[in-house]
C-alpha cells in the first residue's frame, strides 16, 4: 500500500495555515479533479478522493489537533492510534463540506442545491481579425464573417418534431442529474453527476425536429462588423457582447472575443505606446547640420540636424507615438535613431576633397594610412561610419 502524503501538502498550504486558507485551496483542488470534469481519468479521481480525505481532516479543528499531534496514525484502526478511524464516528462529509460542492458544482445540502433545467448563458465564439501598424495606432473599421447559431424556426429551439414536444426524462425525472452513492473508506459517499439519457436538459426528444436534428439551432454564415480602438496592441482581444453561442433554457448568448494580430511595419517598431525608428543622414548633413525630413505615422515632418551630430544620436518627437487605448487622447512619442552614412564610392575629385578637409583637421598621411594626430577628427567619424556599414 502507498504511503499516504501529508494532508498539508495534499492542499498545498502550510501547516499555520487559517481555516479560510484550507477552504480556499479545498475548493480549487476540489473543481479541479471533480469527476463531472474529470470523466473516465482514473488519476484525477483518485486525486479528488486524497483531496477529499485531507480537507475532512484538517477542516475540522479536533480532528487537525490530533493529526497534527500524532500524524496518520490518529486516524489508522490498524496503527492503534488515538481514538482510530472509528474513535471519531467516521468522516463526516455534511454541512460546510455540502455548501462547498453546491458552490462549485451546483449541488449539494439546503439551500445551495442549484435548478439544473434552469437558464444557461450560451458559450463564448472566438475569431481573429488582422490589421496594419496604422490602423492599430488610430483604430478602425472591420468586418469578419463566421458560422453563427440561430433557434431553428421550424422548432423554436425545442429540437422536437414540429406537432411534439420534449418529453420528461424518466431515468433522472427531470433533474438533469442523477444521485449515485459509492461505499469508501470513509463510509457512504454520495454524488451527482449529469443524467447520461438526456445530457442534464432533464427532457428527451423522442421525434426530433429534421431542421435542425434535434439540436435546437441551426448554423449560417455572418458578417460582423468590428470597432478596432484606436491604440489596441498585437495579441489583445475586443468582446462584443451577445454575438457568441445562443443560450440552452432560455438564456442569454454567449460573447464574442476577437484576436487582434498587428502587421509588421517595414520602418516602425512598437513598444507599447512608444514608437521607434532608424533614420539615416548623410555624412555633410551630420557635419554641417540642417534640415530632414522624418517619416512619423502622422506622415513625415521637418527636422532640423545640430551639426556634429554623432552616428547612433536618439532624438525624441513628443506625442508621435501610439494613443493610449484608454484615452486617445493622450499618446506616447516617437524615438528616432540617426546613423550616419559614409559614402561606398567617390570620385577623384571628392576623394582630394576629403584629403584635404582630412588635412585641415589635423590629419597627415603615413604610407598608405591616415595617422591620426587629433581625436574627434574627420578620420573617427569616417571610420565609424564604415563599422556600421
Amino acid at each position: 500500500m502507498a504511503e499516504k502524503r501529508d494532508y498539508y501538502e495534499v492542499l498545498g498550504v502550510d501547516k499555520n495555515a487559517d481555516e479560510a486558507t484550507l477552504k480556499k485551496a479545498y475548493r480549487k483542488l476540489a473543481k479541479q479533479y471533480h469527476p463531472d470534469t474529470n470523466q473516465g481519468d482514473e488519476e484525477a479521481a483518485e486525486k479528488f478522493k486524497e483531496v477529499q480525505e485531507a480537507y475532512a481532516i484538517l477542516g475540522d479543528p479536533d480532528k487537525r489537533k490530533q493529526y497534527d499531534q500524532f500524524g496518520h496514525a490518529a486516524f489508522d484502526q490498524t496503527a492503534g492510534g488515538a481514538g482510530g478511524f472509528g474513535g471519531f464516528g467516521g468522516f463526516d462529509f455534511g454541512g460546510d463540506m455540502g455548501d462547498i460542492f453546491g458552490d462549485l458544482f451546483g449541488f449539494g445540502g439546503g439551500s445551495r442545491r442549484s435548478n439544473y433545467n434552469g437558464p444557461v448563458k450560451g458559450a463564448n465564439l472566438r475569431a481573429t481579425v488582422r490589421i496594419t501598424f496604422e490602423e492599430a495606432v488610430f483604430g478602425v473599421e472591420k468586418e469578419i464573417e463566421l458560422n453563427l447559431k440561430d433557434e431553428c424556426t421550424d422548432c423554436h429551439g425545442t429540437g422536437a418534431k414540429p406537432g411534439t414536444s420534449p418529453e420528461t426524462c424518466t431515468k433522472c425525472n427531470g433533474r438533469g442529474r442523477i444521485v449515485t452513492r459509492q461505499q469508501s473508506m470513509f463510509g457512504m459517499v454520495q454524488s451527482e453527476q449529469v443524467c447520461p439519457d438526456c445530457g442534464g436538459s432533464g427532457k428527451v426528444i423522442k421525434y426530433k425536429c429534421p431542421k435542425c436534428g434535434g439540436s435546437g439551432f441551426t448554423s449560417s454564415r455572418k458578417k460582423i462588423q468590428i470597432s478596432v480602438p484606436a491604440g489596441i496592441d498585437d495579441g489583445q482581444s475586443i468582446r462584443i457582447r451577445g454575438k457568441g453561442e445562443p443560450g440552452r433554457n432560455g438564456g442569454e448568448r454567449g460573447d464574442l472575443l476577437v484576436e487582434v494580430m498587428i502587421a509588421e511595419h517595414p520602418v516602425f517598431q512598437r513598444q507599447d505606446t512608444t514608437i521607434y525608428s532608424t533614420v539615416p543622414i548623410s555624412f555633410a548633413t551630420a557635419a554641417l547640420g540642417g534640415p530632414i525630413r522624418i517619416k512619423t505615422v502622422d506622415g513625415e515632418v521637418e527636422y532640423q540636424v545640430q551639426p556634429g551630430t554623432q552616428t547612433d544620436t536618439r532624438i525624441r518627437l513628443r506625442g508621435k507615438g501610439v494613443p493610449y487605448l484608454r484615452n486617445k487622447a493622450t499618446r506616447g512619442d516617437h524615438y528616432v535613431t540617426f546613423v550616419v552614412q559614409v559614402p561606398r564610392s567617390l570620385t577623384p575629385e571628392q576623394k582630394e576633397a576629403l584629403k584635404a578637409f582630412a588635412e585641415t583637421m589635423g590629419e597627415e598621411k603615413s604610407g598608405s594610412e591616415h595617422k591620426k594626430k587629433k581625436k574627434g577628427g574627420f578620420s573617427e567619424i569616417f571610420e565609424k561610419g564604415k563599422k556600421k556599414d
